[in-house]
């Protein structure tokens, strides 16, 4: 046992908890729950956003898929960040312009019904969920491997500690978490990128000569196809994470933590660099695992490659690098977690709880009791599910979750925003449709279904792609034509809705 790395992670739960104590004091309404009363900065919102989207699945999957399979590892990071340019361009500013609290909220402002409501509700829920698995996967691995607890403790373990900081802290504790670890991963992974430069002698060619040799892949090591040998499927990935930001609930409620559109603007400008910094250090942290550690000795680690990265810092650092890269490590899966916990608790309560079960007329005690009961059930759901995919990459995980987002929630809120003719039959129409048929293809693919028993099921996939944004983004699109197109409703409030995106009032 490393009592080095117990320490950190002390350190940094006990810091984390503080803050959250002295969030608690803050929290005294579902304003201040949900959104931290709108009175976040532009510069801390970024950051927080960043921190939000620098996740278990960026730092170790990332780094993992790198460090394993080369050029193919880079899609993993190269969509996700020119997604925020169709976050900035296309949803940032109408969102803020038409929300209060969640992405229903966006949505009911131009259609009033609770059919609405509940089925944006179940879609924030749901990718909630896929999205706190791959945090918890790497939670699960990271602890076993560090600390010597089981797997299922592991999970519970975070489980309890995410809980905690939305229970009593709200969004505020959630942003100043995320802004603290957003800190503590840059300086971490900044520290690993100069230390592997270093093994090359700043020489960044010298890296790449490197990789060619010290991987069982040669020179194909740096060409697409070790992992995506369908073009396809990587074409379709990359749809999926290009796509996939503007859809994900804990991302989206982050520009209600503002006060006004154009600070909304200047979070996604924020995040965009602190983001696009750490995702090219990462690049490098890859290959100098792939050069200084090897194939073989990091999947002997994890067969998913999701501990190359606190590998490299033991042989980089020693064993205080190791235990610090470690810890932060688990900081940003806490604090990414309890982002997603508090998205999911705040479409329970403030959508199916006090939208539709109580018509609007929950009293704030009565949507904080259901809040804070829906921020136990999320991870209770979200734990069963992470103990049936711990050998997955959490990477990949964390792109499905990204996919789901891009089918479900991203075609109705353009839809929304730009179609004068859309109506609520078409807004429930997409909704169900990118939904259930990313999750039906999920279920059908190679994630779940591989002839040599590498994913959960022994079988021949029936659907082909590992990842189906190219098919289930489309559906939910389409969905959304027909519904409409199928409906004899007619939409009053288009014009309304148009001016409020873009000016931020009413008329």
């Amino acid at each position: 046992m490393n009592y080095t790395v117990i320490s950190l992670f002390l350190v940094i739960v006990v810091a984390t908890l503080v803050i959250t104590y002295f969030a608690a004091k803050l929290t005294k309404n579902t304003n201040q729950f949900y959104t931290a009363g709108g009175e976040l900065k532009g510069w801390q919102n970024g950051v927080a956003i960043s921190g939000d989207f620098m996740s278990a699945s960026s730092f170790l999957g990332i780094v993992g898929g790198i460090a394993l399979t080369g050029f193919d590892g880079l899609y993993l990071l190269l969509g996700a960040l020119l997604s925020y340019l169709v976050v900035m361009y296309l949803v940032a500013e109408p969102l803020r312009n038409l929300g209060k609290y969640t992405l229903a909220d966006m949505i009911t402002a131009r259609f009033k019904a609770n059919k609405v409501r509940g089925f944006a509700a179940l879609n924030t829920v749901t990718i909630s969920v896929f999205y706190m698995v791959a945090q918890l996967v790497g939670a699960g691995v990271l602890i076993k491997m560090l600390i010597g607890i089981p797997y299922v403790p592991s999970l519970i373990i975070v489980g309890v500690l995410m809980t905690v900081y939305v229970l009593f802290g709200g969004m505020t504790a959630t942003s100043w978490v995320q802004i603290t670890k957003a800190f503590l991963l840059l300086g971490g992974t900044f520290v690993l990128f100069i230390l592997v430069l270093s093994k090359f002698h700043f020489n960044i060619i010298d890296i790449f000569e490197k990789v060619k040799s010290a991987t069982p892949f040669g020179e194909k090591y740096l060409e697409p196809g070790i992992k995506n040998k369908n073009g396809l499927d990587a074409i379709s990935l990359n749809f999926g994470l290009l796509l996939g930001t503007a859809g994900l609930p804990h991302v989206l409620i982050r520009f209600f933590t503002v006060k006004d559109a154009k600070t909304a603007r200047k979070s996604v400008t924020v995040a965009t660099w602190v983001i696009s910094i750490f995702y090219v250090m990462a690049i490098f942290l890859g290959f100098g695992a792939a050069a200084l550690i090897g194939t073989d000795k990091i999947i002997a680690e994890n067969p998913a490659g999701n501990m190359a990265a606190p590998a490299l810092a033991r042989i980089l650092g020693g064993d205080f690098l190791f235990a610090f890269i470690a810890a932060v490590a688990f900081a940003t899966i806490l604090a990414v977690v309890a982002g997603i916990v508090l998205s999911g608790a705040s479409a329970f309560a403030h959508d199916f709880y006090n939208g539709i079960l109580k018509q609007g007329k929950a009293s704030e005690k009565q949507q904080l009791k259901a809040a804070r009961i829906a921020s136990i059930l999320v991870p209770v759901i979200a734990i069963i599910i992470s103990l049936f995919v711990q050998n997955l990459n959490v990477a990949f995980l964390g792109s499905l979750a990204l996919t789901l987002a891009a089918s479900a929630n991203l075609p109705v809120i353009l839809l929304t925003i730009y179609w004068r003719r859309f109506n609520t039959a078409g807004a429930i129409t997409s909704m169900i449709v990118g939904l259930f048929s990313t999750i039906i293809f999920v279920l059908l693919s190679p994630n779940v279904w591989d002839p040599s028993g590498h994913a959960i099921f022994v079988g021949k996939p029936i659907f082909p792609l590992a990842s189906p944004g190219i098919v289930s983004i489309p559906l939910g699109f389409i969905g959304g034509f027909i519904g409409t197109l199928l409906s004899k409703e007619k939409d009053r409030n288009y014009e309304k809705i148009l001016v409020q995106s873009n000016l931020g009032q009413d008329v």
